[in-house]
């Protein structure tokens, strides 16, 4: 019962928090939706992809950050804990330098890849050019939260990313119908908001913890040997990251092979499967924080921890399905009122319903092995998962299947992730 509290504790912020996120890319595309031109929809999507792509490849941030954050936690080594923070937040300030200084190449590289309508891509741009400021919260905010996750502190991290979210939806409404200003006004919202996330960040921080962390210096951040380490173990990471990511733009990059229709459709779907996503990755986060905390001192208590979360996850998962069989067309409805969208998504929305049955366990096993810094294996299985089981997949079977290839092929991508997570587990993390 002890063991099903602290769960909890930690599990109930990170998913209320976590929802939040596809609350408001969700509350996007409504807003966009109902503007009457499935080209909006397409054009928040596609730059929805680039940023997905762009700043989840520095997904390490948060996942590296948490794991070893974690595991100092659990030892209580106060130094290890305040040059993880400072030493996150320099990397993402360095990182996104780069990323900024680089944007015009980032932009024209992004759009010769995918094939879009002329309007699309118009739009696309636009939000583009506003959403690249972004960057510098968007990527602080990645170390912030990944190093109060590890300090257990879940509650802080629902506060600022709820925070951050409504603050964003509050401005889409003003930018979107009060100025008409359509994506633009998508992408404005989110790096005004973003920076605001930052800046309560900070603030919780230096009121929790002012008396915990040390003061240290640019040497002790520069220390060779620990930078070595952080960027091996973020490496793995790092590919095993922008391997999924480049699962998913690659199929919104296809949707939109098949017409701006089908690329809407697609797009709102996604959307569902990205709510459940953000949902179990509650407890996702959870284990993290609880493996890297057991995982060196309580090998019984451990075992408890994986077995519990699985329970735990895979009945969130049920209870999602359950919604999306129930109330198919009412949710779609939700995201557009143009007809010919809703009635595409209808004849797919079968992958949507089974889905977080499927992906429940490789969302688990993830969390699993970042609180245990396991990430080389987190690396191999997604590089088996998207090369030898979800293109091949979906090359095979798109001349006959058209837009159901692609559905098929994410749903064996992800069985395949939480299948071969699942045979590493006994050797990786029980040690055995």
């Amino acid at each position: 019962m002890q063991l099903n509290k602290e769960i909890l504790k930690l599990s109930i912020p990170n998913i209320l928090s976590n929802l939040s996120v596809p609350l408001l890319s969700s509350v996007d595309l409504m807003l966009i939706g109902h503007l009457n031109k499935s080209s909006y929809i397409g054009a928040v999507a596609i730059g929805g992809m680039i940023f997905g792509f762009l700043y989840w490849s520095f997904g390490f941030l948060r996942m590296g950050t948490t794991g070893v954050t974690a595991q100092a936690y659990g030892r209580d080594d106060r130094y290890k804990l305040s040059v993880t923070l400072y030493r996150s937040l320099f990397a993402s300030f360095v990182i996104a330098f780069a990323i900024f200084i680089l944007q015009s190449f980032i932009k024209d590289t992004a759009f010769s890849l995918v094939d879009a309508s002329k309007e699309v891509e118009i739009l696309a741009k636009n939000y583009f050019s506003i959403r690249i400021f972004d960057v510098f919260a968007v990527l602080s905010l990645y170390a912030l939260n990944g190093w109060l996750m590890g300090m257990q502190n879940a509650r802080y991290t629902m506060f600022i990313v709820v925070f951050t979210n409504f603050l964003n939806i509050i401005l889409d409404f003003i930018f979107i119908y009060g100025l008409n200003m359509d994506v633009k006004g998508v992408a404005l919202g989110t790096v005004l908001s973003q920076y605001a996330g930052v800046f309560l960040a900070l603030y919780l921080i230096k009121k929790e913890y002012k008396n915990r962390l040390f003061r240290i210096n640019l040497k002790e951040i520069f220390h060779i040997e620990e930078i070595i380490e952080f960027f091996k173990l973020n490496m793995d990471i790092f590919i095993r990251t922008i391997s999924l990511i480049f699962a998913f733009s690659f199929f919104t990059a296809q949707s939109a092979l098949y017409g701006d229709d089908i690329l809407a459709a697609n797009t709102i779907l996604m959307q569902l499967w990205t709510v459940f996503a953000y949902g179990i990755d509650g407890f996702a986060f959870a284990s993290e924080s609880l493996i890297g905390k057991y995982i060196t001192k309580d090998k019984k208590t451990l075992k408890k921890v994986i077995k519990r979360i699985f329970i735990w996850g895979f009945g969130l998962g049920a209870v999602f399905s359950f919604v999306f069989f129930l109330f198919p067309k009412d949710i779609i409805s939700l995201f557009t009122n143009n007809q010919t969208v809703i009635d595409i998504a209808l004849v797919y929305i079968g992958y949507t319903i089974i889905a977080p049955l499927v992906n429940s366990f490789c969302y688990l096993w993830d969390g699993i092995y970042l609180g245990a810094t396991a990430s080389k294996s987190l690396r191999n299985s997604m590089l088996t998962a998207v090369f030898l089981i979800y293109l091949p997949t979906y090359y095979l079977t798109r001349d006959i299947l058209h837009n159901h290839a692609l559905w098929i092929s994410m749903i064996f991508l992800m069985m395949a992730r939480g299948i071969l997570l699942g045979m590493k587990a006994k050797r990786v993390i029980f040690k055995t």
